[in-house]
C-alpha cells in the first residue's frame, strides 16, 4: 500500500489567529494543575536512560551579575594572570561545584548501598 506524503510549511512569524475553540482548550489546560496531568501512558526514566546523556554542547549558563568580597591577595594574584580574572574566578568556582557535587553524588550512592 502506497501512502502519500503531504508537506505543508508553516511560517512561525506570521502564525494564523487561534479560533475560539482553540483559545479555550489553551485557557482550560493553563488552568490544569499538575496534580490532574495523567502521566499514565508516559514511561519511566530511570537511571539507565540518562547514564548516556550527554550536555547541549552549545548551553551556555545565563551569567548573574553580583559582588563578591575577595581577599586582596588572591585578586592581585587573579589579575597578575592577565585579562579575564572574572572568566578565571567563574572557571575555578564551577570546577569546585562540579567536584563537590560529584563527591556528594558518590557518597548518597554509598549510602544507597547499605
Amino acid at each position: 500500500m502506497k501512502t502519500k506524503m503531504v508537506r505543508k510549511e508553516i511560517d512561525l512569524q506570521n502564525l494564523p489567529p487561534m479560533t475560539d475553540e482553540q483559545r479555550v482548550r489553551l485557557d482550560a489546560l493553563a488552568k490544569t494543575p499538575d496534580s490532574e496531568i495523567d502521566y499514565s501512558d508516559i514511561p519511566s526514566l530511570g537511571d539507565d536512560f540518562w547514564k548516556n546523556a550527554v550536555r547541549n554542547p552549545f548551553y551556555k549558563p545565563i551569567k548573574q551579575v553580583t559582588t563578591v568580597r575577595v581577599d586582596s591577595d588572591v585578586l592581585l594574584w587573579l589579575k597578575s594572570r592577565g585579562k579575564g580574572y572574572q572568566t578565571r574566578i567563574n572557571a575555578i568556582l564551577r570546577d569546585a561545584m562540579l567536584q563537590s557535587m560529584q563527591r556528594h553524588e558518590g557518597s548518597a550512592k554509598t549510602k544507597g548501598a547499605d
